[in-house]
């Protein structure tokens, strides 16, 4: 992690010396419009004239009367509606009551209840293999699938991803199920007529219609997935998992999350893409339990506005290169801190979270085509996404015992989790991977991806370390914690 700690001095001194070179006023202005130039013509090409779709306006008032009853046809039957179900036991309104536990004893009865999750799901392969969201199915016990007709079936988890937000199901049947085709999400636009298709509130198939709001949003908190398309489609509780479907009635991205204050539709809806949604998929074809991104071996920042400023860009988008891994897939492929990132496969790269989703769709063992401003000079760099390293169980560490750790699955950080767990700026302790239900860790609060920095006045630098501290069995707690760049600090007895 060394070479992280250097990194905000890194990018600052190529960002002030490297990108601004500084000239006479003359030069200076002349090189800003080569540059816009240059730009613009990358981003321009970012789509060839040949992929372009031919988009028109209704040319009568008869063509406005046309209707989306074909479209709906084809493509609702592979909408299916999904039932999570999970037992939970509810805690007794007498525990803790003396005057019960008294007469009862210690133990205060409770009561288990079956609870069940609503959502929407895809078929995307005639085999019976459904697209849905994690948050839907996330902690069930049991997964059934409703078609529209009434059929029913209990279906079984192939992979599921937290951080795209995405689960793959599998039934059986014995003819080929109505699947959805994939349309290429990167060639949507803003303004096109999008169809969203699902179960809201539990009232039964629903159809409603919307454009394209935006692409590639970021930073809207339902998962650590940063490349949604926004759209104004009517999107509710229960259309989660459900298709967002264009004009040619194939898939273009899975219905997640909308804004709202009420709980129901303000025309904010937001849909993971149809691209990732395929290579998730292909995952579980693959027999994989979980979703590999391909390593590169550097972390990115978004571009500032005075960084647009100084490289004659209109706005400001892509990735800045904030570390570069020694040894690794950027180094290799010439890479360098300061350097900014503005297209991927011919493909813009909006932000870090935007160059993240290319990777994934890319592949790992795949060549990433980047195009970078360097040194004021546009160039070409190819790298060779690597497969994430597999972390031996010896470098997990479950604790155990009575202290405020156990049931915590814990680990050292390094340049590569950092990178697959997205930890923004310099970080360093051991990081929380899994916590069990119920277990103290649990009670206390710890979640997944809390990084432990001391325990008891003690710097933490390894999972040793925090194991030689919870074997000492101090007896009392005090421990510091940083979540999401907040330091959390708490005092146990």
């Amino acid at each position: 992690m060394r070479g992280y700690k250097l990194a905000g001095l890194l990018v600052l001194i190529a960002v002030s010396i490297g990108l601004m070179l500084p000239v006479s006023g003359a030069q200076d202005t002349s090189g800003k419009s080569r540059m816009r130039g240059v730009i613009s013509e990358i981003l321009g090409k970012s789509k060839s004239d040949g992929d372009a779709v031919k988009r028109i306006a209704p040319q009568s008032k008869a063509a406005l009367q046309y209707s989306y009853a074909p479209l709906v046809k084809l493509a609702a039957p592979a909408v299916v509606n999904v039932y999570a179900e999970r037992m939970v036991r509810q805690r007794s309104p007498f525990a803790g009551d003396p005057f019960f536990e008294r007469f009862f004893g210690q133990r205060t009865p409770g009561r288990s209840q079956r609870q069940t999750s609503l959502g929407s799901g895809v078929i995307v392969d005639p085999s019976g293999i459904i697209v849905t969201n994690n948050h839907v199915i996330d902690g069930a016990d049991e997964i059934k699938v409703a078609f529209a007709n009434g059929q029913e079936y209990t279906s079984r988890l192939l992979l599921k991803d937290e951080r795209v937000d995405l689960a793959i199901l599998k039934i059986d049947g014995d003819e080929p199920f109505a699947a959805m085709e994939y349309s290429d999400s990167d060639r949507l636009e803003v303004g096109d007529i999008l169809l969203a298709i699902g179960n809201p509130f539990g009232v039964g198939q629903t159809v409603t219609s919307g454009i394209v709001s935006a692409l590639a949003r970021n930073g809207v908190g339902v998962s650590d997935f940063g490349f949604f398309i926004q759209t104004d489609a009517a999107i509710n509780p229960g259309n989660s998992g459900g298709a967002l479907i264009d004009m040619n009635g194939k898939l273009v991205g899975i219905n997640t999350a909308i804004f709202s204050r009420s709980g129901g539709s303000n025309g904010i809806g937001f849909a993971i893409p149809a691209n990732m949604v395929r290579a998730v998929v292909e995952a579980a074809k693959n027999g994989d339990d979980k979703f590999s991104r391909p390593y590169i071996g550097a972390s990115f920042s978004p571009v500032t506005a005075d960084m647009a400023e100084a490289l004659g860009m209109e706005q400001a988008f892509g990735a800045i290169v904030t570390a570069v891994v020694s040894g690794g897939p950027a180094e290799k492929g010439g890479l360098r801190v300061g350097d900014l990132v503005i297209s991927l496969n011919g493909l813009t790269v909006q932000h870090p979270d935007a160059l993240g989703y290319r990777l994934a769709t890319t592949g790992v063992g795949k060549i990433a085509e980047l195009k970078v401003v360097s040194r004021s000079l546009v160039k070409s760099v190819s790298i060779r996404l690597a497969p994430p390293r597999q972390r031996r169980p010896d470098e997990e560490v479950r604790i155990t015992g009575r202290n405020p750790f156990a049931g915590a699955l814990i680990t050292n950080i390094e340049p590569q989790l950092a990178e697959e767990l997205r930890l923004r700026g310099d970080v360093s302790g051991v990081i929380v991977l899994d916590v069990q239900r119920g277990s103290p860790a649990s009670r206390y609060g710890i979640r997944p991806r809390d990084i432990v920095v001391a325990i008891n006045g003690e710097a933490i630098s390894s999972a040793s370390d925090v194991v030689s501290i919870v074997e000492g069995d101090p007896g009392f707690w005090r421990f510091e914690i940083n979540r999401n760049g907040r330091r959390l600090r708490q005092m146990v007895r």
